[in-house]
């Protein structure tokens, strides 16, 4: 079957990678993530990937508490780099050519990110892994991952999370939560709705990046979606 997209940009969130674990990374829970990456990628479409570090820190949280804030966003970046570095080992132990590219230069690990570098790698067949948010406190990676997906023209931002899309109110908490199968851009932001932060889904609408809100526990949702089907919430324009 031929893949709907040439181009997209994958956004984890780094709790996605703690598996029922409260902190850190749960190894078969990273090894599972990177095998269903690995089946989307088998359809030669060019992939980059936007981490997050809720798994080992959250900056917001911590400055809730009394820490500074700007120190904690970068203390989180720092979290976003274990975890880019994590998920290449297990895409490459899986046979996966990636690269991790960060906003904070830290040439011993990692490449910064130089965004013709970026789709020279993607040229070559290689996942490029942006870490390090965009390199600024006060910005969430859910704007690192608008933000690289306008950079490097993604075709669509692929939001994997524990939900199966969106919802006008908490699911867990209401069970007569209403999911969308669609939704406006305009509608996420007058409804504040937690898709991605407001800065995040603006960014997508001038770029007019669908963002598809999807469950990644469920097993081949994401190569579902790249080969078209509907799956989770659609984010975009009405029609």
């Amino acid at each position: 079957m031929e893949a709907k997209y040439k181009r997209v940009l994958i956004k984890l969130s780094g709790e996605a990678l703690m598996g029922k674990q409260g902190y850190g990374i749960e190894p078969e829970v990273i090894d599972r993530v990177a095998g269903e990456i690995k089946k989307v990628f088998e359809y030669k479409i060019q992939i980059v990937i936007v981490v997050g570090g809720g798994n080992i820190f959250r900056g917001l949280a911590a400055s809730a508490k009394g820490m500074d804030r700007t120190t904690g966003d970068f203390v989180g970046m720092l979290a976003t780099i274990m975890n880019a570095l994590t998920l290449q080992d297990a895409l490459e132990r899986q046979g996966v050519d990636t690269r991790v590219q960060t906003a904070i230069e830290m040439k011993e690990v990692a490449e910064p990110f130089i965004r013709r570098r970026a789709l020279r790698h993607l040229e070559k067949g290689r996942i490029v892994i942006f870490a390090g948010g965009t390199g600024n406190p006060y910005f969430s990676t859910d704007t690192a991952a608008a933000l690289r997906a306008a950079e490097i023209n993604a075709e669509a931002i692929l939001k994997a999370t524990k939900v199966d899309g969106v919802y006008d109110c908490d699911p867990v908490s209401n069970p007569d939560a209403k999911k969308y199968d669609f939704i406006d851009y305009r509608d996420v932001l007058s409804q504040r709705l937690k898709v991605m932060d407001s800065t995040a889904i603006s960014l997508a609408m001038e770029n007019n990046i669908p963002i598809i809100v999807f469950d990644l526990n469920t097993s081949g949702n994401m190569e579902k979606i790249i080969l078209g089907e509907k799956i989770g919430t659609l984010v975009n324009f009405k029609s």
